[in-house]
């Protein structure tokens, strides 16, 4: 493989992470908003926001550095994705057990998602970039192990609030 086709796929898969990492602040911010009874849930939801923000900005340095942009179109439109599915959760009765589910197949499509971005950042030589590439990884990595590790307390903190009588979905 030349080195040109390698940078191309590098470079696209920089421009697919940054696009996602959009998506993800698109799901997460309105769920941010939305959250009142489960205040371990949205104390991690902001604290990942800010980590998913510092994983945009080091995407920005990559792209950067090889002279390249984000993909307008395609951050636009993985935003816009988002925002639909965070709407389409908060019409459900159980608004934070969708979430929680949608939330941890998320983190594991980017956990997924930068492991061939390393991948293809070892086979095209781009080793400058793999110390950001991997902390980014490592940090979805947390924020999947937080969802799972979770999902019984907030499950079962739903399944209270239902049983009182409350407005358990969020």
């Amino acid at each position: 493989m030349s080195e040109d086709v390698r940078r191309d796929i590098f470079v696209a898969g920089l421009r697919n992470a940054h696009a996602m990492e959009n998506q993800a602040l698109a799901i997460m911010k309105p769920q941010l908003s939305r959250i009142e009874n489960y205040p371990e849930v949205a104390a991690r939801l902001e604290e990942h926001i800010r980590e998913t923000e510092s994983q945009l900005a080091r995407l920005d340095e990559l792209l950067d550095a090889m002279d390249e942009d984000s993909s307008t179109i395609k951050d636009t439109a993985l935003s816009m994705i988002g925002s639909l599915t965070a709407m389409g959760h908060a019409a459900a009765g159980d608004e934070i057990i969708k979430n929680s589910l949608a939330n941890f197949a998320f983190e594991n499509y980017e956990i997924a998602a930068y492991n061939s971005l390393l991948t293809i950042a070892e086979a095209g030589q781009f080793n400058k970039a793999m110390d950001l590439l991997q902390l980014n990884l490592n940090e979805e990595e947390a924020m999947a192990d937080w969802l799972r590790e979770n999902l019984p307390k907030v499950t079962l903190r739903f399944v209270e609030l239902s049983d009182e009588g409350r407005d358990a979905k969020v």
